[in-house]
C-alpha cells in the first residue's frame, strides 16, 4: 500500500503555473510535486525547442508498477465562454472502482496547434491533479506520449513534470504509420516514424477502431500495453481514460470505493 505520510506541493513552482489555483495545502496529490520544468509563457518557437530538449529526458524504460491506485485524465474542449474542463479520476486496481473525480476549469491560454497541445492542456490537467488526495501509480493520458513528431507529447509531458509513469492513450494518431490491425480484441500493430517504433494502433475491443498507445514516461511499450488492456472493461476506452471523459463533459460518476473508507479498514 502506498504511504499516507503527506507532502505538499512547493508553492513558488505552483506560481508559475498560471492557471493554476492557489495551493490548497489540505487536499492534494500527497507524494506528488510537480517539478518545474519551464515557463508557461512562451513563443511557438519556444515552444517546440522546449519540447526537443525536453525528450530526451523521458525514461522508456519500466520500473516495478504494482499499481494500487491508476488515474486517467482528460480535458474537454472550450465551451461557448471559452471555458475548458479538466478531470482526474482515480481508481482502484485490480477492482477498477472509482475513488476520487476531481475536475478543473479555466480558459486556455495557449492556441490550438496540432503538436503543440500540451502547452495549451497541460496547465488546466496539473490544476485538477492537484486536488487529488490520493497520488496515482500509473497515469493514462488522453493524448500521445513518443508517438509525436518531437518525441514529447502531453503523457510525456505530464509524467516528466509528475516524475510518475505514464501512458499515452490517443483516440487517433498524430504521426507514424503501421500495418492493419486484426479484428479480435488485444491485436495490435506496431507504429513508426522514420523507422523508429514510437507505439502501437491497439485494438481494445473486437471490431471497433483501435486507440494509439505510447510510451509516456517511466514505462517500456510492452509494459504500457499490458496495463492499457488490463485497465479496459469491454469498451474502446480504458476506464481511467473512458471516466475521465465523461467527467470532462460534467456526467456524474459514482464513487463506489471511497478513499476514506479505505483510511478506516
Amino acid at each position: 500500500m502506498p504511504s499516507l505520510v503527506t507532502v505538499y506541493f512547493d508553492a513558488t513552482r505552483m506560481a508559475l503555473l498560471p492557471m493554476l489555483p492557489p495551493v490548497n495545502t489540505d487536499v492534494i496529490i500527497k507524494d506528488v510535486k510537480i517539478q518545474q520544468l519551464h515557463s508557461w509563457q512562451m513563443s511557438i518557437a519556444q515552444a517546440k525547442q522546449i519540447q526537443q530538449e525536453l525528450a530526451s529526458q523521458v525514461s522508456h524504460k519500466s520500473e516495478t508498477i504494482k499499481p494500487h491506485f491508476i488515474a486517467g485524465v482528460d480535458i474537454s474542449a472550450p465551451d461557448s465562454r471559452g471555458i475548458a474542463r479538466a478531470a482526474a479520476v482515480i481508481l482502484n486496481y485490480p477492482e477498477l472502482e472509482v475513488i476520487e473525480v476531481k475536475t478543473a476549469e479555466n480558459k486556455l491560454n495557449f492556441p490550438y496547434i496540432p503538436g503543440l497541445l500540451s502547452f495549451r492542456e497541460t496547465p488546466l490537467v496539473l490544476a485538477a491533479c492537484q486536488k487529488l488526495s490520493t497520488d496515482p501509480d500509473l497515469l493514462l493520458v488522453d493524448g500521445q506520449g513518443i508517438a509525436h513528431p518531437r518525441r514529447f507529447g502531453i503523457a510525456s509531458h505530464i509524467g516528466l513534470l509528475l516524475g510518475i509513469p505514464t501512458i499515452g492513450c490517443a483516440k487517433s494518431r498524430l504521426c507514424g504509420t503501421h500495418a492493419s490491425v486484426t479484428a479480435e480484441a488485444g491485436a495490435y500493430a506496431e507504429l513508426t516514424d522514420n523507422g523508429e517504433i514510437i507505439g502501437v494502433a491497439l485494438r481494445t475491443k473486437a471490431d471497433v477502431s483501435p486507440i494509439y498507445i505510447s510510451i509516456g514516461h517511466k514505462i517500456d511499450l510492452p509494459t504500457a500495453i499490458h496495463w492499457v488492456l488490463e485497465c479496459c472493461r469491454g469498451q474502446r476506452l480504458p476506464e481511467p481514460s473512458r471516466l475521465a471523459h465523461l467527467a470532462t463533459s460534467g456526467k456524474q460518476i459514482t464513487i463506489l470505493y471511497s478513499h476514506q473508507q479505505r483510511l478506516l479498514t
